[in-house]
């Protein structure tokens, strides 16, 4: 089956106002950037996003956050991004703040059928007592706080039941894929974007390279087809369109 699409516009004409979205990428690296431009000329809002951050510059999901397109964010880190934390004490969208490692498997169990699991990670903290600020009031009362979360014990050890996530849609940039939607990742550009893709349930790739089946060797697949309904191939221009958040030189 041939899952490519002419264009980034065609392949999220169909993302509605208020759609869920997991979102690849960790900082600038291996952001779905043509595919956020595309669904920022469309126009929707009301977005649910996940991902593990907002964007960082004026860059990936931080252009739908200036234009005030997102209304909720689950993800683990805020960061250098002053609109998003602006944004979220303002009381202009809602946050899950959950740890980082605890995002990854709930993405990865959604994506695998998984409803929940149990973790060590948060317990006896606010993640799993509850109380974390979801929403702010605007003037620095919490309007919606996180609820309490089943604790149990195993074997003397405590975990806290955390929920599989899953999306209406899935945005995610690849290094190389071909056109059944098997995907290969570069490096640091396999965080998020293999996890967020198994979560969407309808799943597009944009992709630097795009190849014919059988050219990918299968032990070189990150990520299989099954998981991809649409792959839009980047011009040479937009794969090389990599920007350097934090740039150091050394003496």
């Amino acid at each position: 089956m041939d899952k490519v699409v002419a264009t980034a516009a065609e392949a999220v004409a169909d993302v509605p106002e208020g759609a869920s979205l997991a979102v690849g990428g960790f900082g600038l690296s291996g952001v779905p950037g043509v595919l956020i431009e595309a669904l920022y000329q469309r126009g929707v809002g009301g977005l649910a996003v996940v991902s593990n951050n907002c964007g960082a510059m004026d860059t990936g999901l931080a252009v739908l956050l200036a234009a005030g397109r997102i209304t909720r964010v689950t993800g683990s880190y805020i960061g250098g991004n002053k609109e998003f934390a602006r944004q979220y004490l303002a009381g202009e969208l809602e946050l899950e703040l959950i740890p980082q490692g605890t995002l990854a498997e709930r993405l990865r169990a959604g994506g695998a059928g998984i409803p929940a699991f149990y973790t060590p990670a948060g317990v006896g903290t606010q993640v799993a007592d509850g109380g974390l600020p979801w929403r702010y009031d605007g003037s620095g009362g919490v309007a919606v706080a996180s609820p309490a979360k089943e604790v149990r014990d195993f074997d003397g050890t405590e975990y806290v039941l955390e929920h599989g996530i899953r999306t209406d849609f899935a945005l995610v940039r690849a290094a190389k894929g071909d056109r059944h939607g098997n995907l290969v990742f570069n490096k640091s550009t396999r965080n998020f974007n293999p996890l967020a893709a198994m979560a969407g349930k309808v799943t597009i790739a944009e992709v630097e390279e795009l190849v014919e089946p059988g050219e990918i060797e299968p032990d070189a697949v990150h990520l299989p087809g099954i998981f991809v309904q649409r792959v839009v191939a980047l011009t040479p221009e937009q794969a090389a369109d990599k920007k350097i958040e934090q740039r150091t030189v050394s003496s």
